[in-house]
């Protein structure tokens, strides 16, 4: 079966998280700059290959001092640590359209297996002829695997939650055969 490229349409997609602040509210961002690039079996996204990579330096959260604090020592160090990389290693079914997307995620040089969840929306021919794929993404991650600690306070206080919730919506279009793909 021949191999089918995808590239992410990054205007009908996001790529955003949740973090508990002073642990009774959630801090909402996203990333304004990411790409993501797929190679499936046909169009049998069960045998995808995935990669991700996230601009650091596009981290929003509504609030500048904030996003500026974000970039610096404290968080990313996003002059040294510039993108956000994911690679998939797997896909399992879960039911339904539902899969479990398992793949190893770097931030700031340091490596996890991570495992997210994948609401597959289908496929669909798009206006102008092209063919497009939908997905909606959930998981969680622990920051203090990536060297993110601060804000954590020993003992069991903590100003900003250790675990970060990841919620994108991601709209795939379908290369056409012969066109190269950017990553």
């Amino acid at each position: 079966m021949a191999k089918t490229k995808w590239t992410l349409d990054p205007t009908h997609s996001e790529l955003g998280f949740k973090i508990k602040h002073l642990m009774i509210t959630n801090v909402s961002g996203f990333f304004n700059k990411f790409e993501v690039e797929g190679e499936t079996q046909g169009e049998d996204f069960s045998t995808a290959k995935i990669q991700l990579k996230a601009d650091m330096d596009s981290i929003h959260t509504n609030n500048a001092q904030r996003d500026a604090h974000l970039r610096n020592s404290d968080f990313f160090e996003t002059e040294q640590h510039p993108e956000m990389v994911f690679e998939s290693t797997k896909i399992e079914k879960a039911d339904g359209d539902s899969y479990r997307l398992l793949g190893n995620l770097t931030i700031k040089k340091i490596s996890h297996p991570v495992q997210l969840n994948v609401d597959f929306g289908g496929i669909t021919k798009d206006p102008w002829g092209g063919e497009r794929a939908g997905f909606t993404i959930s998981g969680k991650i622990k920051r203090s695997d990536f060297g993110v600690s601060f804000g954590l306070i020993e003992g069991g206080g903590t100003m900003l939650g250790d675990e970060v919730k990841i919620h994108s919506e991601i709209q795939l279009v379908k290369v056409p055969v012969g066109e190269a793909v950017k990553i």
